[in-house]
């Protein structure tokens, strides 16, 4: 099962290798990694995506609040998130194809970020589900390049 966790952290140098090796050496692999300040110049968001057993999680939570840096960890609740990727698609155009490309951005609300005489390149934000669903759109096409940032996550409401 994923897992999103959120681990707000002191903002200095190897923190994020610190938490991150503590994942590998539990042998989790890590499906999406963002790290940003917080209006906090001092404190840093870590947003992490796991795949792992409920009791697994439970106990690198309790690994991660004896790291010295950890401030806070929640683990978010998917029914009660607000989360986003941002997503760069390069994909094949030409005159022909263009058009069609064109409509397939405009209907997912994603912007055109760079134009070339035989590319086009895209950007697009939103949850996994709408990314996935405008890369699979434009696969046919050609998709010259794909890079994305890591899951980010807000919960509803109230502050963290």
């Amino acid at each position: 099962m994923n897992h999103i966790i959120s681990v707000l952290v002191e903002n200095k140098a190897g923190v994020l290798a610190k938490i991150s090796g503590l994942f590998s050496r539990r042998g989790f692999n890590i499906g999406s990694l963002a790290v940003g300040p917080t209006d906090d110049e001092k404190i840093s968001r870590i947003t992490l995506e796991v795949n792992a057993e409920e009791h697994s999680i439970e106990q690198i939570i309790k690994q991660l609040y004896k790291l010295i840096n950890v401030i806070k960890i929640q683990e978010l609740d998917p029914s009660n998130i607000v989360e986003r990727e941002l997503v760069l698609i390069k994909v094949s155009a030409d005159s022909k194809t263009r058009p069609e490309i064109l409509e397939i951005v405009s209907v997912f609300r994603a912007n055109i970020v760079d134009v070339a005489k035989k590319t086009l390149m895209i950007e697009i934000t939103g949850n996994s589900k709408k990314v996935k669903a405008l890369e699979d759109l434009l696969r046919p096409f050609g998709i010259l390049e794909l890079v994305r940032t890591g899951k980010i996550a807000c919960t509803r409401g109230g502050k963290y």
